[in-house]
């Protein structure tokens, strides 16, 4: 159990093969924390580095963070804050990103937690080289009517009675039919993704509220690949949009590999 003292804590937001000497971009950390660097120390971890800021225990121990987790306004502040680091210092190579609030009440035992990792870590590092994350998300394409328009998710205009229970019917059919479509099509398509990456893995799908979008999602999914196949990994998605109308796929990334270091740190 983390408790609160006079000394900070430690926020660790990545680490790093820091080889002959790393030089940290300017950038802020959480809360406005000075980054620096913070190599593990022992014989065998030579080279790994933490990128860490001085963390203040009182608003980020265990139990004050506990409840900064209810509160969706503060978790989506911090979580930029800690990404915009680990985006900063994925430009100057291999970077195994931490989970969000990752925090520990000393240096020392950071180091000692980290570096009883280090097998681990450095298998990721290696994993990791020359790769990045690509995200690609799948939506339900809007059904069409037989007219050539889309079909309407509500209409106060269509009708009354029975015409207008028929159409709102046959809406609901084509909505049900358009997502089974797509989410075999989005089968599909991480499959065909999948062929062109050193590993993939698929996160549930978000929510409209998540994903700013009020097509249902269908596919979520992340892709570690070698920095010399982005342009044919984009050229891959692009021809899957081109040949499945149920589907519009959409491509994000280059990103620090999240969703590829996990099991390892």
């Amino acid at each position: 159990m983390m408790t609160v003292t006079d000394s900070p804590g430690i926020w660790v937001y990545a680490i790093v093969d820091a080889g002959d000497g790393l030089t940290l971009p300017k950038v802020a950390g959480v809360a406005g924390a000075e980054v620096r660097t913070a190599p593990l120390g022992s014989v065998t971890s030579a080279g790994l580095t933490a990128v860490v800021s001085d963390a203040d225990l009182a608003e980020f121990g265990e139990d004050a963070l506990r409840a900064h987790l209810e509160d969706l306004d503060w978790l989506a502040a911090v979580a930029q804050e800690h990404h915009g680091v680990i985006e900063a210092v994925a430009q100057l190579g291999t970077v195994l990103p931490m989970r969000l609030a990752t925090v520990y009440a000393s240096e020392a035992s950071m180091r000692a937690a980290l570096t009883g990792s280090e097998p681990g870590l450095r298998a990721a590092m290696g994993r990791l080289r020359s790769r990045t994350e690509w995200g690609v998300k799948g939506y339900v394409a809007q059904p069409k009517d037989p007219a050539g328009g889309t079909v309407p998710e509500d209409s106060a205009d269509a009708g009354a009675g029975m015409a207008y229970l028929r159409r709102r019917r046959d809406a609901l059919s084509a909505q049900r039919e358009s997502w089974r479509g797509a989410s075999d099509g989005a089968q599909a398509a991480h499959a065909e993704l999948a062929r062109h990456c050193a590993a993939s893995r698929l996160h549930p799908p978000q929510s409209p509220q998540l994903s700013g979008r009020k097509e249902a999602m269908v596919l979520n999914g992340a892709y570690l690949l070698d920095n010399d196949r982005a342009a044919e990994f984009s050229a891959a998605v692009a021809a899957l949009n081109d040949s499945d109308p149920r589907l519009r796929l959409e491509l994000t990334g280059p990103w620090p590999p999240y969703s590829f270091t996990a099991a390892d740190a």
